[in-house]
């Protein structure tokens, strides 16, 4: 959302936003059609993979974002986890209904492209916008 505030002009008039949580009080939970979603975070949960798979149907392309929807690291560092350290965070994982490991994105759904890095490469995320945006107004 940063990157808004440099691109703000030159970008909102090609751009319409279909679903964007950090944007909006009222999630519906609704997901319209849209040519491209951008996805951040590992998968944790069966609520989240049964959302990211309605957004993958709805969209044109897939593209994650950062190093846990990317590769699912750092955020799957529990999936290493055994014996004692394992079992302490068992009621956790069960409060929250997270599910035995978390996932990266791709594990779950087609992904068209990825921007990696903690935080994503910002110049890489500018460079793909452009580039989608060149595609869609050819």
């Amino acid at each position: 959302m940063e990157i808004l505030n440099t691109h703000y002009k030159e970008w909102l008039p090609k751009i319409e936003f279909v679903h964007a949580k950090i944007l909006r009080k009222d999630d519906t939970g609704e997901i319209q059609p849209m040519d491209v979603a951008f996805i951040e975070g590992a998968i944790s949960s069966n609520s989240q993979e049964e959302k990211l798979k309605r957004i993958r149907e709805k969209a044109d392309k897939l593209i994650t974002i950062g190093s846990c929807a990317t590769t699912g690291s750092p955020s799957n560092q529990r999936n290493f986890f055994q014996g004692k350290k394992l079992e302490e965070i068992e009621p956790i994982l069960q409060k929250f209904k997270y599910k035995e490991k978390v996932l990266k994105v791709s594990d779950v759904v087609t992904v068209n492209m990825s921007i990696n890095g903690c935080p994503m490469n910002e110049t890489q995320f500018i460079q793909c916008m452009e580039n989608l945006l060149a595609e869609k107004h050819a």
